[in-house]
């Protein structure tokens, strides 16, 4: 394996700088951002495990298991925020036409803040470059509307601004239902951090893992019992190190 790649709990994550994984990620496939909470249902739910194996970029924006690695005997690992990738991606002049990007959001007040954060910043996208995602069940996901869409506009890039754990199992749905290539940015919560739909992160709490602080202290009774949960990465990670977790093979 490549010096700027690292196998942890099976999953192949990049290593190299931000500005190398955008590289990486506009050049089209499936990108995920995986978050300490979510990795830990990766025993328990095959469809997200299946996304993150299946992706053709996994950067390594959970800071809590980058620390984790790093103080269990694996080597040093560079951290590759979604937020910091996010920001490079949107400064990408491939990014930046009209028309280029499909963003897929929750809700119309996150689409709104979003297209005025995207005007801010001289990207002229419209209501008709969003599209607004249901309330998705767990397991597969299958959305017949979404990919009429997609093949309709042909987007170069794709943009999830949804959860983690739904995103990623959306975006291998549009990968797999597609004949072409796009770039699938499953970036979550971090077009939120920038348009001002979730509490700003700055950039020096992201680079010192603090991110989730922020979110607590904005929303303790909807954010700590996601982050108290992502506890559980210690021991899986203990255990598993760089395996698959052997509960999760057939």
């Amino acid at each position: 394996m490549s010096d700027k790649y690292q196998q942890i709990l099976g999953v192949r994550f990049f290593t190299g700088s931000p500005a190398e994984a955008v590289d990486i990620g506009i050049a089209g496939g499936l990108v995920v951002v995986p978050a300490a909470p979510a990795l830990v249902e990766m025993p328990d739910d095959p469809y997200y495990r299946e996304a993150l194996l299946h992706s053709d970029l996994a950067i390594t924006d959970s800071g809590f298991m980058v620390l984790v690695w790093r103080f269990t005997g694996g080597k040093a690992l560079t951290r590759v925020s979604g937020l910091e990738y996010l920001k490079i991606l949107l400064d990408r002049p491939q990014v930046r036409k009209p028309g280029a990007v499909l963003y897929i959001m929750p809700t119309k007040g996150s689409r709104d803040k979003c297209l005025a954060y995207l005007q801010s910043i001289g990207i002229k996208a419209t209501e008709d470059d969003c599209y607004l995602a249901p309330m998705y069940p767990k397991g597969a996901i299958n959305d017949p509307a979404l990919i009429e869409l997609i093949k309709k506009k042909r987007p170069d890039h794709i943009i999830l601004g949804l959860g983690g754990g739904t995103q990623e199992r959306l975006g291998l749905h549009i990968k797999q239902s597609l004949d072409f290539k796009p770039g699938i940015h499953c970036i979550g919560a971090a077009i939120g951090f920038l348009s001002g739909d979730q509490v700003p992160i700055p950039m020096w709490a992201d680079h010192l893992f603090l991110g989730w602080a922020f979110r607590v202290a904005s929303e303790p009774s909807r954010y700590f019992h996601r982050y108290w949960k992502a506890r559980k990465l210690l021991p899986l990670m203990l255990k598993y190190k760089d395996r698959l977790p052997v509960s999760i093979i057939p």
